[in-house]
């Protein structure tokens, strides 16, 4: 066995960082990260863009290369630049990978070091969306403004306007000391307020009718994800900071932090890893990670039996990548809607992102269509009468190019 054992140590990726990065938490943290990889390339089965492009450097593996060049020396930064742009992180594969390579936090690592500005209109849109997006005062606005002027929008934005502006759920009433029952403080998110609300309204009536409270916070703001993704390294950790300011104070009286979107869930999770290098945060970011829950998880763990709400029963569940991949949560809401009555279809390469990945649809539009175009297809191959997802973007990208109509999971029930 020892002769087997051996040989696989002396393949994992040798570094040789400087001194003064290795000093650093994110320098140290990397050439972990990159030393737990083998080279083995089953990443690269399981990754949207290397399927799409057949490029090595559009793969974990490549990638993982490129950013231990980057980390090293400094050299090649335009082409690394260029192939993280295309990565969706989707982390499919952190899930296939044998040695457990966390290439997510990898990637958000190098995205720092390349810092987020770009050239022409890509630099242009990079802004135009840090600008907009996490701040729903200004979002509501400009789509509202989009749907007047919808025909003069390129496709790549137009597609993302809301049939509707939403607003968000609020909680009037302050918090009673002596509760019996089950509370729960809900969070809006940013996106999702203003282009899907119909699915966290829908789920504080389902909530409140089941005999949990609902509550939530008016000072809440975007989790971050955007920048980080971005490579807006301290705008993101801004984000965390402030985000624990406003929940850190509510835990003790709430039994969950409850998100309905995936994407802001995976990242609220991980607020305390974010934070770990800051002394007055630390401690309180990690507990407000440990007390959020997607609401798959919060609902499976509450007992409750739910009935179906629509008369379609045959549903194409889509498991988005942050809640399969990044939360590793996977047969709960298809265990969920499957105790309400739905029968769900079967879906090819389930694994695979829908090509939504925030704002990776506006950015990599090409990319972005070719995987929508695959994900429909999957999709509607055992005719559904609903698609259901559970992030903002997966829903709104996926139905800009579906005739079946496609909804967040939890307004199918009641």
């Amino acid at each position: 066995m020892a002769c087997l054992i051996l040989p696989w140590g002396w393949l994992r990726m040798r570094t040789n960082f400087n001194a003064q990065l290795l000093a650093t938490s994110r320098g140290a943290r990397a050439n972990e990260i990159l030393r737990s990889c083998v080279h083995c390339g089953f990443c690269n089965a399981t990754c949207p863009t290397y399927q799409l492009t057949g490029d090595e450097l559009d793969g974990p593996r490549g990638r993982i290369y490129l950013i231990n060049e980057l980390l090293e020396n400094g050299s090649n930064q335009q082409r690394a630049q260029q192939h993280l742009d295309r990565c969706l992180t989707c982390r499919a594969c952190e899930t296939t990978c044998p040695s457990g390579v966390a290439y997510g936090e990898l990637a958000d690592i190098a995205r720092a070091q390349l810092g987020p500005q770009r050239n022409g209109v890509a630099g242009l849109l990079r802004s135009a969306l840090q600008w907009v997006v996490p701040y729903p005062s200004r979002m509501r606005p400009l789509v509202r403004l989009g749907r007047w002027f919808r025909w003069m929008l390129p496709k790549r934005l137009s597609d993302h306007l809301p049939g509707a502006v939403g607003r968000p759920v609020l909680t009037q009433a302050p918090l009673s000391s002596g509760r019996q029952g089950p509370r729960v403080l809900l969070l809006n998110g940013c996106a999702q307020q203003v282009n899907t609300a119909e699915t966290n309204q829908h789920l504080a009536r389902l909530l409140v009718e089941h005999g949990v409270e609902v509550t939530t916070v008016r000072d809440e703001t975007c989790c971050g994800s955007l920048d980080l993704h971005l490579g807006d390294h301290e705008r993101g950790l801004h984000f965390a900071r402030n985000n624990t300011d406003v929940l850190y104070p509510m835990l003790e009286q709430v039994d969950a932090i409850v998100s309905s979107a995936s994407g802001c869930g995976v990242t609220l999770k991980e607020m305390g890893q974010l934070l770990v290098d800051d002394a007055a945060y630390a401690h309180k970011a990690s507990a407000v990670s440990a007390k959020t829950k997607d609401v798959s998880e919060y609902l499976a763990d509450c007992g409750i039996t739910f009935t179906a709400s629509r008369s379609e029963r045959r549903v194409a569940w889509h498991a988005p990548c942050s809640l399969q991949h990044g939360q590793k949560i996977t047969n709960v809401v298809e265990n969920l809607l499957g105790g309400a009555g739905y029968e769900l279809v079967t879906v090819r390469d389930s694994h695979l992102c829908c090509g939504s990945a925030g704002t990776y649809s506006v950015l990599q539009p090409q990319l972005s269509d070719r995987l929508k175009t695959d994900k429909i297809q999957a999709l509607s191959a055992d005719a559904p009468e609903v698609i259901a997802t559970a992030n903002v973007g997966c829903q709104t990208h996926l139905n800009s190019g579906s005739d079946i109509e496609v909804l967040h999971w939890i307004e199918l029930l009641k």
